[in-house]
């Protein structure tokens, strides 16, 4: 064997090990206390939790995303805008079932392989190529509505501003 590869291989035993040293806690007579690698007259070992770490990602992974993510804004530049044509903002209607109908428009129409997504109050309750969004069973009382486009792979690539709107129902029990 080669003295190198000998020497190689032995520090790769000392890397891979896992290293297990104790801490030992000790108080003095004043109540001051120290930790210490090191035993000394009444001290006691203490037990430390392995420590967590974390694994970051290769700069290569870090540079496909900001790929996709500018991607992502090339497909959204090509939209003007995305809004509500039904509900209007701040609009407050009876529903005695809580069904919303939402018509969703952009300028221009959509590109292929996109959709129309509806957000209600930050929860995505449906898509459409149509614009044509029903969502069932909305509880009465303010809600928050944003349109969005999304691509093929479900990623937002334009979102239009917000609007409020109010549902009446005839029952307390939603």
């Amino acid at each position: 064997m080669n003295p190198k590869s000998g020497l190689c291989a032995g520090l790769l035993f000392f890397l891979v090990t896992p290293v297990f040293a104790e801490v030992y806690r000790n108080v003095d007579s004043y109540g001051n206390v120290t930790y210490s690698d090191e035993p000394s007259e009444g001290s006691e070992t203490v037990e430390v939790k392995p420590v967590t770490t974390i694994t970051l990602p290769k700069p290569e992974v870090v540079q496909e995303t900001d790929k996709l993510r500018e991607e992502v804004q090339r497909e959204g530049a090509a939209y003007e805008s995305v809004s509500f044509a039904y509900p209007d903002n701040n609009q407050a209607f009876h529903s005695g079932s809580g069904d919303v109908q939402f018509e969703v428009r952009s300028t221009p129409g959509l590109q292929p392989g996109h959709k129309y997504e509806v957000t209600l109050d930050g929860q995505p309750v449906g898509q459409s190529s149509s614009g044509s969004i029903t969502v069932n069973n909305v509880f009465r009382g303010t809600h928050e509505a944003r349109a969005h486009i999304v691509d093929e792979n479900g990623v937002q690539v334009k979102t239009g501003s917000p609007i409020t709107f109010t549902v009446h129902r005839p029952s307390a029990l939603n």
